[in-house]
């Protein structure tokens, strides 16, 4: 049977369970994926984690669990301490590219094996993030890789991963941390991990100024990334461009002077 199959019958039958009508939250630990998976006769999940994960990540709310949240709103699942979590309601506001948006070429300094090899999921993405500086050119801040896929435990939250972390310098002198979240394929960006991604950078590195990103591919091997700021209505986005990485001469005088001319944001 298929993960999806066996997943979402055990994390509707958890949510069901526990959820009162008019509820905001939902309180769930790991073992009650065990115990549900008992209850309804299937195949319990060899990894435990990987269930709520799906969910907090990739997978959509089985339908009986959406239908309970209001209008304009979703549930999503955050995590509260070591194996405990938390459905919360939120805005139904998905992290999806702007359709509309004018892509920026830039030439691509791929290198050619790295680029005939290169899968379409976040390990290539970031692969091409890195080499074409593309954290530098979006932040305007000299941005330097200190660790790829970092997992760790952030108190309050529990155990969290960023799929890579940079750190930065302005002209000012300024220190900047920079998680990113990358997503490749059909996978989705989640308004959790950017939530974890702020909670990372006040436990880890209370005196740097955070500036999260999340990068997604596009179509036409353009890449869409999108700045955060955390206000006191929650995750909000700040910033998002497109570029397009391109062999060299497909960038033309015109477009080099379209791109000079073009205001500060």
């Amino acid at each position: 049977m298929s993960k999806g199959k066996v997943y979402a019958p055990i994390i509707e039958a958890i949510f069901l369970s526990k959820y009162q009508p008019g509820a905001r939250q939902v309180d769930f630990v790991r073992e009650d994926i065990t115990r549900f998976a008992r209850s309804l006769k299937v195949e319990q999940p060899k990894n435990l984690g990987d269930l709520v994960y799906s969910f907090r990540y990739r997978a959509t709310m089985p339908e009986k669990i959406g239908a309970t949240a209001p209008k304009g709103e979703a549930w999503i699942i955050r995590s509260t301490g070591q194996s405990r979590y938390r459905f919360v309601l939120v805005p139904d506001l998905p992290l999806a590219p702007n359709g509309m948006l004018v892509a920026t070429k830039v030439p691509d300094s791929t290198p050619g094996v790295v680029a005939k090899y290169s899968l379409g999921d976040e390990q290539g993405l970031l692969a091409r993030v890195r080499y074409n500086r593309l954290i530098d050119i979006f932040t305007g801040v000299a941005c330097y890789s200190l660790q790829s896929h970092l997992r760790t435990t952030v108190p309050g939250v529990g155990a969290i991963e960023t799929d890579e972390l940079y750190v930065g310098i302005d002209r000012r002198g300024a220190h900047y941390v920079i998680p990113v979240q990358a997503k490749g394929g059909s996978d989705k960006l989640g308004l959790v991990q950017i939530e974890q991604d702020f909670a990372l950078c006040a436990a880890k590195f209370p005196s740097l100024i955070p500036r999260p990103i999340a990068a997604q591919f596009m179509q036409n091997d353009v890449i869409a990334m999108f700045g955060f700021e955390y206000t006191d209505q929650g995750v909000g986005i700040a910033a998002e461009k497109h570029y397009q990485l391109v062999p060299q001469d497909q960038v033309s005088a015109e477009e080099l002077r379209t791109y000079s001319e073009r205001t500060e944001e």
